[in-house]
């Protein structure tokens, strides 16, 4: 009988899994990553890890540091992110800071398999690149009154379920959790319109706002 559970178990956790959209390369994908493969890797860089909220940010200027290396690519999830692990830790960087998640939310990932590939991207940090700090960031909120990103919201939830898993990774593996969902809400808990112009992304106040939060992580 217990065996005939555990393989049901099994089964139930490999159709989830089958269900799963796990798309993610895109042409802007590919570009933007044979690009980071061409360019040379340079001593104590920090790589700023994501999608399209962290490839919009002018991040060598916003935290005044040549050593900042820009790897977001717009419509990323947590599977494109393993995909291109090894071009990440070629150079052994001093410092990564992850913002991921809110794509696989939009294709209705369950958050415990978004946890999951979360994890994998920390333990392969571990493994090949061991003298890395890592920090790892929450998902900002999202806003509901603009409608062009409508599959990223109305799932605040998700949301919320994936930033305390995140949170739990962090203390599991002894990493640093930065929380930027409360800091980037309105009155309602939705990101400000000081900070968005479609509910999803970050307007300039945005990124000097989340910039000032990462500036003393940056250069502890």
């Amino acid at each position: 009988m217990r065996s005939a559970i555990a393989f049901l178990l099994a089964f139930c956790a490999l159709s989830v899994s089958a269900q799963v959209d796990s798309t993610y390369r895109s042409t802007f994908y590919e570009q933007r990553q044979s690009m980071f493969e061409q360019l040379p890797d340079t001593e104590a860089e920090i790589i700023m890890l994501g999608n399209s909220i962290t490839n919009g940010g002018a991040w060598e200027e916003l935290l005044g540091s040549p050593r900042i290396k820009n790897r977001g690519i717009s419509g990323d999830n947590t599977f494109g992110v393993l995909a291109r692990m090894d071009e990440v830790l070629s150079s052994k960087p001093a410092k990564i800071f992850i913002l991921i998640g809110i794509n696989d939310i939009s294709l209705n990932t369950p958050p415990e398999i978004i946890l999951d590939n979360y994890r994998k991207i920390i333990l392969r940090i571990i493994k090949d690149s061991p003298a890395t700090s890592i920090y790892v960031q929450s998902l900002f909120p999202t806003n509901n009154n603009f409608t062009r990103f409508s599959g990223h919201q109305n799932k605040d939830d998700k949301v919320r379920a994936v930033n305390a898993g995140i949170a739990q990774l962090a203390i599991e593996y002894g990493l640093t959790f930065i929380d930027l969902y409360p800091r980037f809400q309105n009155a309602e808990g939705k990101l400000d319109t000081l900070y968005t112009n479609d509910g999803l992304h970050l307007l300039g106040a945005g990124y000097v706002k989340w910039a000032e939060i990462l500036k003393p992580y940056v250069e502890e």
